[in-house]
C-alpha cells in the first residue's frame, strides 16, 4: 500500500495572504485526515512565508495519522522538529530564498554533516528522510548517513511525463530497486499531480509514501470552483425572489 501524505503548506499561504485565520490550518488538517489521507506533511521555511513555527508546534494536537515535517536542517529547524518528534523528518537542502525545493541533497558531499543531524533526530525516536534525485550514488550515500528512508525528487519525472518521455521513469525505478536492497524506505515527492500519479506509483516498485501539496490544492480549486459558483448563485437569486 501506497501512502498519502498531503502537505498543507498552499494552505497556510492562502491564510497567510489575508492575515486572518481563513482558511482554518488546523481544521484543513482535522478534514484532510477525515477524508482518507495517510498523513499530513508540512515544510516551515525560515521566513515562515506559509507554514508558521507556531503553526508546526500546535499540528500534533489534531494529526492522527502520520506527521511529516521537511526542512532544511539549520539550528532553528533541528530544535523544533525536537521538540514537536514528529513520526517523519524530510531533510530537504533548500535554500533560505528559494520558492521552493528544487534539488535533492549531495550525499556525498554533506555525508558527515546529515550523519551528525540523522543520529540527533534518530536518538528522539524519529524516522529519517533524505530529499535526493534519483542517482545511484546518492542513493548509496544516503545509506551512509543513516538514514531510514528516501524521498525522491521527481521533478524531472513530471517535467517529461507531460512531454510524453515515459522512459524517464527508468531511474526512479532503479533507484527504489536500490534502495530497498539497502534495507531503505523509498517516498516520492515534487510535482505529482492527478495526471502522473498512476503511472508512477504501478512502475515504482517498494514505494512506501507519496507527499503531495501544490497539485492538489490547484487541483481542489478548479474541480470545486464549479460547485461553489452555483451555491453563491443559488444564494444570490433566491435573495431576491
Amino acid at each position: 500500500m501506497v501512502k498519502l501524505s498531503v502537505n498543507i503548506n498552499k494552505i497556510a499561504t492562502i491564510r497567510n495572504a489575508r492575515g486572518s485565520n481563513n482558511p482554518n490550518l488546523i481544521s484543513m488538517a482535522k478534514d484532510i485526515q477525515s477524508f482518507g489521507a495517510d498523513g499530513i506533511t508540512i515544510h516551515p521555511r525560515p521566513d515562515q512565508r506559509h507554514i508558521t513555527y507556531h503553526d508546526a508546534i500546535i499540528l500534533p494536537a489534531v494529526v492522527k495519522k502520520e506527521f511529516n515535517i521537511e526542512g532544511n536542517p539549520i539550528d532553528k529547524f533541528v530544535n523544533l522538529v525536537n521538540e514537536i518528534k514528529p513520526d517523519q523528518v524530510t531533510l530537504v537542502p533548500d535554500a533560505i530564498n528559494a520558492i521552493t525545493s528544487n534539488s535533492g541533497w549531495d550525499t556525498i558531499k554533506n555525508k558527515d554533516f546529515l550523519k551528525e543531524v540523522i543520529s540527533e533526530f534518530k536518538g528522539n525516536g524519529i524516522r529519517t528522510s533524505i530529499f535526493v534525485d534519483p542517482e545511484l550514488k546518492f542513493i548509496e550515500g544516503a545509506k551512509e548517513t543513516g538514514a531510514d528512508r528516501i524521498e525522491l525528487y521527481t521533478e524531472s519525472y513530471a517535467i517529461n511525463f507531460e512531454k510524453g518521455n515515459l522512459n524517464e521513469i527508468n531511474k526512479y525505478i532503479e533507484a527504489s530497486l536500490l534502495a530497498n536492497k539497502l534495507n531503505m524506505g523509498v517516498n516520492a515527492g515534487h510535482d505529482l499531480n492527478l495526471q502522473n500519479i498512476s503511472h508512477f506509483v504501478s512502475k515504482i516498485p517498494y514505494l512506501n509514501e507519496v507527499s503531495i501539496g501544490h497539485a492538489i490544492i490547484c487541483e481542489s480549486l478548479y474541480l470545486g470552483i464549479e460547485n461553489v459558483i452555483n451555491l453563491y448563485l443559488q444564494k444570490i437569486n433566491n435573495a431576491i425572489k
